[in-house]
């Protein structure tokens, strides 16, 4: 009966150890292009050491990643379209939205660039050209912070896009990329994706630098009111750590053939 109580003590230590052993976990809806670019590989291993957590990404468009939020099934999103975070937070299903970094929107497409964006003298008048050439163009079509992007750049232009040459794809940005460069097409991307893709690539950036084109992104922790299983603590270290200067420093540093595919917001 002792060594079958001493077995029993053991097994109960063992278990409780390897319970206690199990990390926390912190689940993050982000967009493809910080997925895709690589720059969460480097972000997170860090903080997940410092803190003995483990992050689960969900990498999709910001509209769902926001409604991920919305729903309680994440603990935090990492999303770059303004006004979709805003009525998010106004809504009530997020806190602490936290500025982390930006890059820009560019319009790639062939190099002999037939419908003519390179000429182009304004944000509007590029949208004239692309929906006036019935050169084809590929849209995210998946609602996410690029696709609201591109539908604000069409609106702001009064085109409404349509016919033949309007392809959506309802893809991440690296797959429609591929798609564009494949078609000898035009699309919409974030700089940081296609300068991790352009060895890959054909297609080259035609038109940049308006300042219709910023692209900032945002932090925002799910409202732990309306979702009190959410690991907000967790999410307030993530929210910190981004916005230190180690992790700042990581963005500032992220580079692939020594260009920046992302910019701080907090540090210069």
């Amino acid at each position: 009966m002792k060594v079958l109580l001493h077995l029993f003590a053991l097994l109960l230590a063992l278990t409780i150890g390897s319970v206690q052993a199990e990390p926390q976990v912190l689940r993050i809806a982000t967009t493809t292009s910080t997925d895709n670019t690589g720059l969460l590989k480097i972000l997170h291993p860090p903080f997940e050491k410092k803190y003995e957590v483990r992050i689960d990404v969900i990498a999709v468009g910001t509209g769902k990643a926001l409604r991920l939020g919305k729903n309680g099934d994440v603990d935090l999103v990492f999303v770059h379209a303004p006004g979709a975070e805003l009525k998010f937070t106004d809504e009530g299903h997020g806190v602490d939205r936290s500025p982390v970094m930006h890059n820009d929107f560019v319009i790639v497409g062939p190099k002999a660039d037939p419908a003519g964006l390179g000429k182009a003298t304004s944000m509007s008048d590029a949208m004239h050209k692309l929906a006036s050439s019935g050169e084809s163009f590929v849209s995210r079509g998946d609602d996410s912070g690029t696709h609201k992007k591109e539908l604000g750049l069409w609106n702001a232009a009064s085109i409404n896009p349509e016919g033949a040459w309007y392809l959506s794809a309802g893809q991440g940005m690296g797959a429609v990329l591929q798609i564009a460069n494949d078609k000898q097409a035009y699309a919409l991307t974030d700089r940081g994706t296609y300068i991790a893709l352009r060895d890959k690539l054909e297609s080259v950036v035609v038109y940049e630098g308006a300042e219709e084109l910023f692209n900032p992104y945002h932090v925002i922790a799910v409202n732990p009111e309306r979702h009190p299983h959410s690991n907000y603590a967790m999410a307030k270290n993530y929210t910190a750590y981004l916005q230190s200067a180690e992790g700042q420093g990581i963005i500032r540093d992220f580079r692939m053939r020594g260009e920046p595919l992302f910019i701080p917001d907090v540090i210069k």
